[in-house]
């Protein structure tokens, strides 16, 4: 049984996001929360969040013991961006793109 947990329109970029995802992809989820807890960089927590999400919904609608829970898959994907622009000099103005992304997680039973 695989239980889905998706955040949306994070603010972060997604290409920042991925590389906190890979840390976690294919781990036990008591590993993977453990992982993200001592990243040093402050989006972690929104992975673990998701994670956490997820693994509860496993454990309480499914009735999966946390034990036996692995992250099957965790990917980051582009949401929308925000478009503003800056104003320059000599009346000019440049654009400023302001990415977010979608976090996506699925948990499933770990084989014995």
């Amino acid at each position: 049984m695989e239980v889905k947990s998706v955040s949306k329109n994070t603010g972060i970029s997604a290409r920042k996001m991925r590389a906190i995802v890979d840390l976690v992809r294919g781990k036990k989820v008591n590993d993977a929360l453990t992982i993200l807890k001592f990243t040093p960089s402050p989006h972690a927590r929104i992975v673990a969040k998701v994670v956490k999400a997820a693994a509860s919904d496993a454990e309480k609608v499914h009735s999966i013991a946390l034990d036996n829970l692995k992250v099957v898959k965790i990917h980051a994907d582009v949401a929308t961006t925000l478009r503003r622009y800056r104003a320059r000099s000599r009346g000019r103005a440049s654009s400023i793109h302001r990415r977010s992304s979608h976090i996506t997680v699925i948990v499933g039973e770990q084989e014995a």
